[in-house]
């Protein structure tokens, strides 16, 4: 009979590598694998845009006149068309946006706009608008609950980073795996469990081949790396490693369909100007080595990226430099698989709402339109109700 102290020691083994049998990429089993199965990659810019300054409509005489200190000058505006560009650290997502890779929806908010992050960020996860409907289910999560299939092992979702993982990919039945490097996914030791003598019993042999799938799995997502990096070279920044490990697991098709990453530090309220720059630059770096990759790959047709943040900033800037918490703000979709262009009018620069840009398009909106012509998971079912599609998925 196994002590306690057996069973702890013996079990401990498992956790070396605890879940990588689960994201065992489909090829590896030789299962069938389905060209036309989609993906949803979510970049989450977290505290907060400043949508004025990313989206810019330079040919609006107002913009200089809220902007003082923070305004672009319009020589500098990677213009997209007459009245509107992005701010000049972006020229890779305008290059995107150039080849008809890059939609920009404008105005995108809710009802009564919450300026809390805290708050504001539960609505955008939940998609639910009231507090007591937060019940930490996500709407990734509604959406893979609704099809999950009893026998599959494969993650509904993966987020990579280091923090927990976000509310929105969260369900009652949804599997949702974090990552917070390709190191977890690495071996943690050269020797394999056959090299390990813990002796005869039914946990000993749970154990064994646990760890058996475990090394063979990390061995085999190790031996990958020369069949899926390819020639495509990614910007040194926090958001471009996730991004390409995103790929990786992508490129390696376990059958997951949707990944979650997180860019943070957008609650510029003073001094916004610089770290401004470096963060959209980041960001437009970020994107456009991810669908390189992809496209290098002959897999951008089945991926589509969005990237949204959880509210706007006021359209004044401060005495700080800076700018405060306000509400509705742009949202970016990317990919071979959405039409590219600038979707809704750029909110008025004057009739505001207690100081704020007013919403135009509800981000629920864009939810539905993902899920019923993206993802092909009914939205009413998800999202508790119907919301007007947008015309973004390619048929």
């Amino acid at each position: 009979m196994l002590t306690r102290r057996q069973i702890l020691q013996r079990s401990a083994l498992v956790t070396l590598s605890p879940w990588i049998p689960v994201i065992l990429p489909r090829s590896l089993h030789a299962a069938e694998v389905k060209q036309d199965d989609r993906i949803l990659v979510v970049i989450q810019l977290d505290g907060g845009n400043d949508g004025l300054n990313t989206v810019i409509p330079f040919a609006d005489e107002n913009y200089a006149k809220f902007r003082s200190e923070l305004r672009i000058p319009e020589n500098d505006v990677l213009k997209l068309n007459d009245t509107l560009g992005l701010h000049p650290a972006m020229k890779p997502a305008a290059e995107l946006f150039q080849e008809g890779r890059l939609a920009i929806v404008q105005g995108v908010g809710y009802p009564n706009p919450n300026r809390s992050h805290f708050r504001s960020m539960a609505i955008w996860q939940h998609a639910r608008l009231e507090e007591n409907q937060h019940d930490s289910i996500g709407w990734l999560g509604r959406a893979a609950d609704t099809v999950r299939s009893t026998d599959s092992s494969a993650p509904d979702s993966i987020y990579v980073g280091d923090d927990s993982i976000p509310v929105a990919l969260r369900g009652r039945r949804a599997n949702a795996v974090s990552l917070a490097s390709e190191t977890d996914l690495q071996l943690t030791s050269p020797f394999g469990p056959r090299n390990i003598d813990v002796g005869p019993s039914d946990l000993t042999s749970f154990v064994t081949r646990t760890l058996d799938r475990s090394y063979d799995a990390a061995r085999r997502f190790g031996e990958s790396e020369a069949v899926t990096d390819g020639e495509t070279s990614y910007p040194n920044s926090s958001l471009a490693r996730k991004l390409r490990l995103a790929a990786r697991l992508i490129k390696l098709d376990g059958g997951t369909k949707v990944y979650y990453v997180s860019q943070s530090g957008y609650d510029t309220h003073s001094t916004q100007a610089n770290r401004h720059r470096q963060l959209l630059g980041e960001f437009s770096g970020a994107l456009s080595a991810f669908l390189e990759d992809l496209r290098d790959s002959r897999l951008e047709e089945r991926v589509v990226v969005m990237a949204f943040s959880e509210f706007g900033r006021r359209v004044q800037e401060n005495g700080s430099a800076g700018t405060d918490h306000g509400a509705a703000g742009p949202v970016f979709l990317a990919g071979r698989g959405i039409h590219g262009g600038i979707i809704g009018d750029h909110p008025s620069l004057t009739d505001l709402d207690a100081g704020d840009l007013k919403t135009s398009i509800d981000f629920r909106q864009i939810y539905a339109t993902l899920l019923d012509q993206w993802l092909n998971i009914p939205s009413e079912d998800v999202l508790g109700d119907s919301f007007d599609r947008l015309e973004l998925v390619k048929s």
